[in-house]
Formats: C-alpha cells, sequence, structure tokens
C-alpha cells in the first residue's frame, strides 16, 4: 500500500516537472487556477503580465467579459472605463482576438498570483472572497494529507477536538 502512494506521488510530481520544463519553451504558458493546470499557446506581445484571449480566460477561469464587467457566476467585478486599454486589447493578425490582461486584472480585485519568468508559469492563489469567508466563519479549510504511515486523514475528520497543526518551509 504504501510503495503504491509512493509510486502516485512520484508520477505526480514528474507531470508537474514536466508541464514546468514545456513552460519555460518559446511562447507556452502554464497557468494554475482553481488548482487546475492549463497550457496556453503564445501572446501577442513580450509583457510580463499575463494576456490571454476571451476564450482561454473563460476556459481557465471561468470568467466571462459582459458590459457589466468580467464576471464569473453571479459576481461581476467592473473594468474602470479609463483603464479599458489596461485590461483589453484587440489584435487582427493571425486572425481577431480580443486579448485581456489576468495580471492587471489579479491586481485590480486584489487576487494573490505568483510568477515564474524562468518557466513562464503562473498561480492564482485564493480569490478574496473565498478566502475571506474562513476569516468571518473561524472555520480552517479543510484539506486531506497522509500521515507517515501513508493513511490519508482530513481536518474535517477532527472538528470539535483540539488539533496542533507543525508546519516547516526549507527556505
Amino acid at each position: 500500500m504504501r510503495s503504491n502512494m509512493i509510486l502516485a506521488y512520484a508520477v505526480l510530481m514528474c507531470g508537474v516537472l514536466v508541464t514546468i520544463a514545456k513552460a519555460g519553451e518559446g511562447t507556452h504558458r502554464t497557468v494554475i487556477y482553481d488548482g487546475e493546470v492549463f497550457e496556453l499557446g503564445g501572446s501577442f506581445n513580450e509583457s510580463k503580465d499575463l494576456w490571454m484571449s476571451l476564450n482561454d480566460l473563460t476556459r481557465v477561469t471561468k470568467f466571462v467579459l459582459k458590459p457589466q464587467g468580467m464576471c464569473r457566476d453571479k459576481l461581476c467585478y467592473p473594468i474602470p472605463k479609463a483603464r479599458t486599454k489596461e485590461f483589453l486589447f484587440n489584435t487582427t493578425k493571425p486572425r481577431p482576438t480580443t486579448w485581456f490582461n489576468m495580471s492587471e486584472f489579479a491586481r485590480l480585485i486584489h487576487h494573490p498570483v505568483a510568477y515564474d519568468d524562468a518557466q513562464s508559469v503562473w498561480y492564482f492563489g485564493t480569490m478574496p472572497e473565498q478566502q475571506n469567508g474562513y476569516i468571518s466563519s473561524l472555520m480552517a479549510p479543510d484539506f486531506r494529507l497522509p500521515d507517515a504511515k501513508a493513511e490519508m486523514h482530513s481536518l474535517s475528520d477532527f472538528r470539535g477536538k483540539k488539533v496542533l497543526l507543525v508546519t516547516w518551509a526549507s527556505w
């Protein structure tokens, strides 16, 4: 059982490393959004910002550009009219495409994002609305991790009990 878990983690890590290695090649870009990995093709400029076609934007983030702003389900963020050029850009070649500056949008709504320039990878953290929901409820988000015997446990298994979480980082 334990060797199967180790093998599964090794396969997962190899997949992540291959994805990151591909991301550094040419105009290939990788976006990690809502815990999912998306591969994107070229961009229209050499900006450090993440510009995405509207089709890719919807596929990756589930946001849709509407007259009232950038919307996902019932949540809509208006795009400031005076700053439209910072968010939207149209190209005609090789085909007409509208590009959206996801990096600028993240800054506008205070959505945490990390960017690795060398590998061309963007990681978007938890949306502020979801992140702040835990603060108001005082309920920690649920997660699953293996123990030393490779048995999976989730934080919700211990609701109502005192729990000590010990974390560390190598940096």
